[in-house]
């Protein structure tokens, strides 16, 4: 990828260009799914980790857990968890328009003070576009989309995954991406379009 087309993944539609990672060990927690899907999707999330070069921890000690997410059937079931609003005020009118948009991802990221992530709260509607995707892609997915601020528009076109010797992996552009913008290198947060220059540089190195 060349570097303009790298900027263009953290490029939103307003043309503001914001580019952050975590700049905190990753504690998730996950609601809605059985055990067995649970350890899927913490393994999704671990091996993203893994490749950042990144960490994950037990527990924050602010927050305890900063990587929320909740897996639904419908958005109306958001408005009865106990504390919602408390966690994310204004999630009543969120649900109501993701509910009319049919949406079936939404995740809102919170920043600490230097801009980095602080915390991520990602809810998945299980609709009929999610029902057939296996439970390991589905994770994987999530976990790419959760580790940087991508675009509004970022995937709109391409997947995040491919598949290689019958397996699905993350496709080599977006992994490089990742890594790159993982680099101790590099600022915890980006707001210039020149950024991707130092991510392409980063890419080449690898």
């Amino acid at each position: 990828m060349t570097a303009d087309e790298i900027a263009l993944q953290f490029t939103r539609s307003d043309g503001s260009y914001l580019c952050a990672r975590w700049g905190r060990p990753i504690v998730p927690v996950i609601f809605g799914v059985e055990d067995s899907t649970l350890s899927v999707v913490k393994g999704a999330i671990e091996a993203v980790v893994t490749l950042a070069q990144h960490r994950m921890a037990e527990t924050d000690p602010e927050l305890g857990a900063n990587l929320m997410m909740f897996f639904l059937r419908d958005w109306s079931e958001l408005t009865s968890l106990p504390g919602i609003e408390g966690l994310i005020k204004g999630m009543h009118g969120i649900t109501a328009k993701l509910d009319r948009e049919k949406a079936n991802q939404y995740r809102m990221f919170r920043f600490d003070a230097e801009g980095a992530i602080r915390a991520v709260f990602c809810f998945v509607r299980i609709d009929s576009a999610l029902i057939d995707v296996p439970a390991e892609d589905l994770a994987l997915d999530l976990a790419v989309r959760m580790m940087l601020t991508w675009a509004d528009g970022a995937f709109l076109d391409r997947s995040v995954l491919t598949r290689f010797g019958g397996e699905v992996v993350l496709v080599p552009e977006i992994a490089a991406i990742i890594r790159a913008a993982y680099d101790p290198v590099l600022p915890a947060v980006a707001r210039d379009a020149s950024h991707g220059l130092r991510l392409a540089a980063r890419m080449a190195q690898t």
